[in-house]
C-alpha cells in the first residue's frame, strides 16, 4: 500500500507511469538481491528426441525451492531451453517467453518471491538415433544424472543415471585418469603413509610402503570410475560388468547436485539468540 502510495506521488497521480515505476522499482530491488548466495533450488532434464537439456535453478532456501511459483518458472525455463538453439547459460538468459527473456523473467520472480534466484548451470547433449537416453531426478530435484548407451535399452540407460546419481563417479574408466591427476594421488597417498609409518611401534619397510600406496592408489582409482563400481541393485556386480550384460557400453554421463562448489552461509542460531539476550 505504502509503495502505491508512494508511486503516485512520484509520477504525480499519473496510474500508468505510477505503474511503470512500481515495475522499474521491483526489478530494482530483485537486481539488489542478485548478490545473496543463492545455493538452493532444483536441478533438472529435459529431453525431446536425440537432444537433452540438464540446469540448475537457484533460490536462497529450500522453502522457495518447492515453492509452486518457483517450480513453475523452473519448468518453464527447461521448456524454453529445450526448445532453442543455445549452448550457455548467458545465451539461455536471452531467450524470449511471451515477450519476455528469461532474464526477465526470473528478474520479476525475485522481486515477486523476495530472494534471488539465478540459473547457474546449463549442459546441452546431443546423441545419436541410435543412442539411448537414461535420466534420474532424485529427491525432487536435489540431484540429476544423464546417461547416454550404446545398445541395451531404456531401463538399462535408467538404471546407469540412478547409478551416478548415487555414487557420483568422477571419470567413466581408468584410462580417462590423467597421470597428473594419478600423480597427485599418489603424492597424498605416500604422505599419509609415510606419517602412519612414523607413528607405529613397528615401522614398515620402504618396499612395503611402496606396495601399500599403490594398492591403496588402484582402490581409490577404481572408486571414482563408472565401470568399476559395485552395481547399486547388484553390489556383487561392477557396473561394467551390468552393462556388458546387457549388451551395452556406456558412452557419457552427466550429474549435478543443488549448490554443489557454492559455500553456503551457515547461521549459528545460538549465538542469534545470545546476542539478542544481551541488547
Amino acid at each position: 500500500m505504502m509503495d502505491c502510495k508512494r508511486a503516485l506521488v512520484e509520477t504525480s497521480g499519473d496510474i500508468d507511469l505510477a505503474m511503470l515505476w512500481l515495475r522499474e522499482k521491483g526489478i530494482a530491488k530483485a537486481q539488489k538481491k542478485a548478490s545473496r548466495i543463492a545455493a538452493e533450488g532444483v536441478c533438472n532434464i529435459k529431453i525431446e528426441a536425440d537432444k537433452a537439456i540438464m540446469f540448475e535453478l537457484n533460490c536462497e532456501t529450500d522453502f522457495v525451492a518447492k515453492n509452486d511459483k518457483f517450480q513453475a518458472l523452473a519448468d518453464q525455463i527447461g521448456d524454453a531451453i529445450l526448445n532453442a538453439d543455445v549452448n550457455s547459460v548467458e545465451e539461455a538468459l536471452k531467450i524470449e517467453i511471451n515477450g519476455k527473456s528469461i532474464e526477465n523473467l526470473i528478474l520479476e520472480t525475485i522481486s515477486n518471491i523476495g530472494e534471488n534466484i539465478n540459473l547457474r548451470r546449463l549442459n546441452v547433449t546431443m546423441k545419436d538415433a541410435s543412442q539411448i537416453y537414461g535420466h534420474y531426478i532424485h529427491m525432487g530435484g536435489k540431484i540429476a544424472s544423464l546417461a547416454v548407451i550404446n545398445g541395451g535399452d531404456f531401463e538399462t540407460a535408467k538404471d546407469i543415471a540412478m547409478q551416478v546419481a548415487a555414487s557420483n563417479p568422477q571419470y567413466l574408466q581408468a584410462s580417462d585418469i590423467s597421470e597428473t591427476f594419478i600423480a597427485g594421488e599418489r603424492e597424498i597417498l605416500t604422505k599419509e603413509a609415510l606419517n602412519e609409518n612414523a607413528e607405529s611401534e613397528k615401522p614398515k619397510p620402504e618396499a612395503i610402503i611402496h606396495k601399500m600406496v599403490e594398492g591403496r592408489l588402484q582402490k581409490n582409482l577404481k572408486e571414482i570410475c563408472l565401470v568399476n563400481q559395485p552395481f547399486i541393485k547388484n553390489p556383487d556386480q561392477q557396473v561394467g560388468e551390468y552393462v556388458k550384460a546387457k549388451g551395452a557400453t556406456i558412452a557419457l554421463f552427466q550429474r549435478m547436485a543443488v549448490g554443489e562448489g557454492i559455500e553456503k552461509k551457515e547461521d549459528n542460531f545460538a549465538e542469534e539468540v545470545m546476542s539478542q539476550a544481551k541488547l
